[in-house]
């Protein structure tokens, strides 16, 4: 059985590399450039699935390395795959899990056939390897769109090491295409390849060619939001987007910052995911029309006005600065719910604007000016 997915090119910027499409997945149909809401473990912090989908939220992200040492994939197969198991109706995009392998190196041992990893619930040993890694996502789970098993390059590494995380990366991707091949007898999931390199322009620009010249429904750039200074960062997304395939969905991992999101539209990137808004939520910080807020800030002690005046979310509608402050500053849990509910509507209300933007065609104008005030970064007082 083929692949389910299906990408559009709606418009485009001239004087960027900005695109507007359409996504259409099994679960249904999302409007790009999109943003994913990370629902690790199949469920986004703070919130309920209600509050996700009133946000904006047209796809979610949940991860493979989380959910196969908790409940599992065989419970999740059993219970009717994750869609069922979560109730989230709309499509799910699952990570592989490479990055959190990366991030366990003291618990993982690299090799050819995968990575051998202690869980960090139990200390149980694991193999997951690029087969295993597409049967979790594509059979057991059964999501909309499945990502291959990459090594994930840290930061900083070496010219040496990006070459071999690289090369590992392609050829643990055709391993991974085989398998996927085989479970589409039956299921109709989308696979994404990613593009690795590291810091390196004509790696990055080797590995892409590499990963183009395989049937992969999309790809994705991997190895970016791993520690290195955001001119690096910005550099390889600028030098990567362009030369992803145009007819195939182009998919930036790990970014999520409001001016960051908007340089990667401009570099013709469709597709993101990130913690950081519902991560900064849970810390006190929240993202306006206006660039970033630290709600704990002893200057909102009595401050009447909503978070963001330009915001609609339920938040903004029902809470002053000066009531979330004391929340945030009191511990009460329902902070993070609320703070929550606030920048995932930000964040997917700005997508929103970005598409309107580029069907007015007026992406490169809306653009310069709103990256500049989202840019803004609040100052910490004594609280």
């Amino acid at each position: 059985m083929p692949s389910a997915l299906r990408f559009e090119r709606l418009a485009s910027d001239v004087a960027t590399g900005a695109r507007r499409g359409r996504l259409t997945l099994a679960h249904g149909t999302v409007e790009t450039p999109a943003f994913m809401p990370v629902g690790t473990a199949g469920s986004v912090k703070a919130v309920s699935w209600g509050d996700v989908e009133k946000a904006g939220a047209e796809i979610v992200l949940a991860n493979t390395y989380h959910l196969m040492l908790r409940p599992g994939g065989d419970v999740i197969r059993r219970l009717g795959g994750l869609h069922r198991f979560t109730g989230w109706p709309k499509p799910i995009l699952t990570d592989s899990g490479g990055f959190q392998v990366m991030s366990l190196s003291a618990r993982r041992t690299l090799r050819e056939d995968g990575v051998l990893f202690r869980s960090h619930l139990d200390g149980s040993e694991h193999l997951l390897t690029p087969e295993r890694a597409v049967e979790l996502q594509l059979r057991d789970f059964d999501v909309d769109a499945a990502m291959v098993l990459d090594e994930c390059t840290p930061w900083p590494a070496s010219r040496e090491t990006a070459r071999a995380s690289m090369e590992r990366t392609h050829r643990w991707a055709a391993r991974s295409l085989v398998r996927a091949a085989e479970l589409r007898v039956t299921r109709a999931g989308a696979l994404f390849g990613i593009v690795q390199g590291g810091m390196h322009e004509d790696l990055r620009a080797e590995s892409v060619a590499a990963l183009a010249a395989l049937p992969f429904d999309g790809l994705a750039c991997g190895g970016v939001s791993v520690g290195e200074p955001k001119p690096e960062m910005r550099s390889v997304v600028a030098f990567t987007g362009p030369r992803l395939p145009a007819e195939r969905p182009r998919y930036l991992m790990g970014v999520g910052r409001p001016d960051d999101l908007i340089h990667a539209v401009a570099h013709g990137f469709d597709v993101f995911d990130c913690v950081l808004p519902t991560r900064a939520a849970r810390h006190g910080l929240l993202y306006t029309s206006d660039g970033t807020l630290v709600i704990k800030n002893a200057r909102y002690r009595e401050d009447p006005s909503p978070p963001d005046p330009a915001c609609l979310c339920p938040t903004c509608r029902t809470s002053s600065r000066a009531y979330l402050r004391h929340l945030v500053v009191s511990g009460e849990p329902s902070a993070g719910l609320l703070l929550t509910v606030h920048n995932l509507t930000a964040i997917l209300d700005l997508m929103r604007r970005i598409r309107e933007a580029l069907d007015r065609g007026e992406f490169a104008t809306w653009s310069a000016a709103a990256a500049a005030r989202l840019s803004t970064h609040d100052r910490k007082d004594a609280t």
